[in-house]
C-alpha cells in the first residue's frame, strides 16, 4: 500500500527523487542546476518516513495491542504515512513538469507523456499487486492521481493550493453523497462490466470512490504537493511560512473535529472503527469500503476518515514533515551525511515498497492489516531496507524497480 518520488525515476510512492549516485547525495545534484541538495534529500527522508510508516501499518502491532509511545507510533502512521506518499506524488509530478517554471513547447508535452507512461505502469501494476494482496496496494490509486493531476501541472502554486483547499472543502461531502445513491445491486452491476475488477479487488469505482483512496477524497493531498513544489522551498522565509501552514491546518483541523465530533473524533478508522466517512469497519483483504454511514461522520478526522477536517489535518501534517525533513537536510551537513542510509530508502522507496509485500509472502507472514504483537518484525523490515538500499546505492544509480519505470519513460522521447 507510493509513493512517491522523482527526477531522478522512480515512482509510486516514491516518484521523483534526485539521480543517486555512488557518491554523495551532493554530487547527485550538479550546482549548476539551482537545486538545494538538501531540499531534495529532505524529500528523500520525507519518502523513507513514509515508506516505514507503511511498514508499521502492515508488519507492525496493531494499535489495540500497543501502549505509551509505541501507539503514538502507530497512531501516527496510520493514514498519514500513505497521505505523506501522495503529497509527495504531488511534489514529484512537477519535478517532471518543471517546478518552479513548467515546460513547455515540446519539452512540456514530453514531460506531460512521462506522467501519462508513469501513470500506465503504475496502474499495471498495482493491479497485478492486487490480485495477490488486496486492495491496500496504493499503486493502482497512483496511476488514476497522475492522469487527474495532468491538467493542472502548468498552475501556479497559488492556483494549485486553492484548487487543493476547494477539493477538501467539496469532494468529502460529494462522496458522502455519490456512496448514499450508489446501493449494494448498483455497484455489482457496475463491477460486471469493469475489467479491473475482474482481474483484481481494485476496480474503476474503487479507484475512484470507494476504496482505501479513493481519488475523489485523495486529489487534494496530490494537488497540495503540487503547489508545495512551485514554492522556493529551500527559502528559510517561505518553510517558516510552511511550518506555520502546516501546524495552523493541522491543529485546526484537528481542534475543530474534536470540538464539533467529541472525543472519539480522531480515533482511527481503519482499525476497530468505521472507514471514509462512515462505513463499516475496513478488512484489508477487500478493495472496497462496505457500507455508509450518516452524516455527522463528515465531523470526524481520524486517519482514512475521508472527510474535510481529516483532509485538512493530513495535509497539514505532511506539509510539516515535508518542511522539517527539508530545513534539517539544508541546514545540518553532518546530519545529511548520518542520513544517507535512510536517503537511500526514499531514493528507491517504490522498490522498498513493493519489497515488503513480497518478502512478506517469501516469509509466509500474512500481509495487509497486521495480526503481530511485537515491534521485532517491523523493525527487522526497516533495517532490512536501510542495509539493502545503502548497499544497493553503493553500484547503481537507481533501485530496481526504479530503472524499469525509467526506462518505460524513455518512450516519451518519441513524442513531438
Amino acid at each position: 500500500m507510493t509513493y512517491t518520488q522523482p527526477p531522478h525515476e522512480t515512482a509510486g510512492p516514491q516518484e521523483h527523487s534526485p539521480p543517486q549516485t555512488r557518491t554523495s547525495p551532493e554530487a547527485a545534484v550538479p550546482a549548476s542546476a539551482g537545486v538545494s541538495v538538501g531540499r531534495m534529500v529532505g524529500l528523500d527522508v520525507a519518502r523513507a518516513l513514509a515508506v516505514f510508516g507503511m511498514y508499521i501499518v502492515h508488519i507492525g502491532p496493531p494499535l489495540s495491542a500497543t501502549d505509551g509511545v509505541g501507539s503514538w507510533v502507530r497512531y501516527l502512521a496510520d493514514g498519514h504515512s500513505s497521505v505523506l506518499f501522495a503529497t509527495l506524488a504531488g511534489f514529484s509530478l512537477m519535478l517532471i513538469a518543471g517546478r518552479r517554471e513548467p515546460k513547455t513547447g515540446l519539452a512540456g508535452r514530453q514531460a506531460k507523456a512521462r506522467i501519462a507512461i508513469r501513470a500506465v505502469v503504475l496502474l499495471a501494476l498495482g493491479t497485478v499487486l492486487s490480485m495477490e494482496y488486496g486492495g491496500v496496494i496504493i499503486l493502482a490509486f497512483y496511476g488514476v492521481y497522475f492522469l487527474l493531476a495532468l491538467p493542472l501541472v502548468r498552475l501556479r502554486s497559488g492556483t494549485l493550493a486553492m484548487i487543493a483547499a476547494g477539493l477538501a472543502l467539496v469532494t468529502p461531502q460529494l462522496a458522502f453523497a455519490l456512496r448514499s445513491v450508489l446501493s449494494e445491486s448498483v455497484q455489482q452491476s457496475v463491477n460486471a462490466y469493469d475489467p479491473l475488477k475482474a482481474l483484481s479487488d481494485v476496480g474503476v469505482l474503487d479507484l475512484l470512490l470507494t476504496g482505501f483512496y479513493p481519488a475523489l477524497t485523495w486529489m487534494p493531498f496530490v494537488v497540495a504537493g503540487m503547489a508545495l513544489a512551485r514554492l522556493d522551498l529551500p527559502a528559510s522565509a517561505v518553510q517558516w511560512r510552511l511550518a506555520a501552514l502546516g501546524a495552523a491546518l493541522t491543529v485546526t483541523a484537528y481542534g475543530m473535529s474534536l470540538l464539533l465530533a467529541g472525543k472519539d473524533a480522531l480515533r482511527s478508522l481503519a482499525e476497530g472503527g468505521k472507514s471514509s466517512a462512515g462505513s463499516e469497519p475496513a478488512s484489508f483483504d477487500s478493495g472496497s469500503f462496505e457500507a455508509q454511514g450518516t452524516a455527522s461522520d463528515l465531523l470526524s478526522a481520524g486517519p482514512h476518515s475521508g472527510t474535510t477536517f481529516g483532509i485538512i489535518g493530513s495535509v497539514g501534517v505532511a506539509i510539516l514533515v515535508i518542511v522539517s525533513a527539508t530545513a534539517l537536510m539544508d541546514r545540518l551537513p553532518l546530519l545529511r551525511r548520518l542520513a544517507k542510509p535512510i536517503t537511500a530508502v526514499g531514493a528507491m522507496s517504490l522498490t522498498a515498497y513493493v519489497g515488503h509485500f513480497v518478502v512478506q509472502s517469501v516469509a509466509g507472514m500474512p500481509t495487509g492489516e497486521s495480526s503481530q504483537v511485537s515491534w521485532v518484525p517491523v523493525l527487522t523490515f526497516v533495517l532490512g531496507a536501510i542495509v539493502f538500499a545503502a548497499v544497493w546505492s553503493r553500484f547503481f544509480r537507481r533501485g530496481p524497480l526504479e530503472s524499469l519505470l525509467n526506462a518505460a519513460t524513455k518512450l516519451a522521447k518519441y513524442v513531438r
